[in-house]
């Protein structure tokens, strides 16, 4: 598979690969083989990989599909795979979006109480993992990843709010609320946000939208925590 590492491999908002701009081509069988290898952080057995994969035929058969993937990745001008008769391995130096977003959100999560400035940049991450995609370990991941990438941003939110930068820390809230319109602990922090930077008149505005739409997509009231945020400014 060649000797040169440095590839692109993209998971977010789809599939892609490339390597130094130029992208690369691969039918569905190489992608799924590539996005697998991207979520395994030691060599894995051939026929494990195989037998995820394919689950529903037979041992021979999945195994051969397994080589003819390798086969089209081998044909790649760059190397993305790491092989051995036993075991594969993403190449250490192929570069995966969905990684460096998990590791911005466990950045956050287990960081102190304060943040560097390029965490502002891991925020804009885009879009879901592998969106079209409903392989069973895809899922898996995908959930893994977006709630992963939720409690970071709420983290890093709250965080932005104590720091009085509360632009960007709405930022952060609304991003939340647009990957999970109901999501009540993401709605807390950005009415939290309209109160410390004082707008009252804003974190009512914010309750009263969030409290029809809960009622009328789930027939639910807005949890205690809620209605206690804003107990002071509706008894005003």
């Amino acid at each position: 598979m060649g000797t040169e590492a440095g590839a692109q491999l993209a998971l977010l908002d789809g599939f892609a690969v490339a390597y130094r701009g130029t992208p690369g081509s691969l039918p569905l069988r190489a992608q799924r083989v590539l996005a697998f290898l991207a979520f395994q952080d030691r060599p894995v057995l051939r026929v494990y990989v195989a037998g995820r994969l394919w689950p529903d035929v037979t041992e021979s058969r999945a195994a051969g599909s397994l080589r003819s993937a390798l086969w089209c990745l081998g044909r790649l001008e760059f190397c993305v795979v790491v092989a051995t008769p036993r075991t594969l391995q993403l190449a250490p130096n192929v570069a995966v979006d969905a990684r460096e977003a998990s590791a911005w959100a466990k950045r956050i999560l287990h960081g102190s109480a304060g943040f560097d400035e390029a965490d502002l940049d891991g925020a804009r991450y885009p879009g879901e993992l592998l969106p079209d995609w409903y392989d069973d370990w895809v899922v898996l991941e995908r959930e893994q990843l977006r709630e992963l990438r939720l409690h970071a941003l709420e983290t890093l939110g709250d965080r932005l709010m104590s720091h009085g930068r509360y632009g960007e820390a709405v930022e952060a809230a609304l991003t939340v609320l647009r990957l999970e319109p109901l999501r009540d602990s993401a709605h807390r922090l950005l009415i939290r946000i309209h109160l410390a930077e004082g707008n009252h008149a804003e974190a009512l505005r914010q309750y009263n939208g969030y409290r029809r739409r809960l009622l009328e997509t789930l027939s639910l009231e807005p949890s205690h925590e809620m209605d206690e945020l804003v107990r002071d400014v509706t008894a005003g």
